[in-house]
């Protein structure tokens, strides 16, 4: 996140005008401005190659804890009963 004392500086990109379009609806449908709706989509994405590449080191004990919560089903409940039967979005 920007701090208010910093300065904005520009960023240069080529599109094909297709692709212009595209990001021109899909920012107006929010109410945002090309910009912004650029911005958001770039910085969203950087973070999460940044957070699919965290390595988080731990030592045995907490590893074997951890992978026990893995290897150990969950209870069934009503709630996860009823999402399991229900069909997914893409398959309806």
């Amino acid at each position: 996140m920007p701090h208010a004392h910093q300065k904005a500086i520009s960023i240069n990109i080529r599109a094909q005008s297709q692709q212009r379009d595209l990001i021109d609806l899909a920012a107006a449908r929010l109410g945002r401005s090309r910009s912004d709706f650029m911005l958001d989509a770039a910085c969203s994405m950087a973070e999460d190659v940044l957070l699919d590449q965290a390595f988080f080191s731990v030592d045995a004990d907490t590893f074997a804890k951890f992978q026990a919560l893995f290897d150990k089903p969950l209870p069934a409940t009503h709630k996860l009963r009823r999402l399991l039967k229900r069909k997914a979005p893409w398959d309806k």
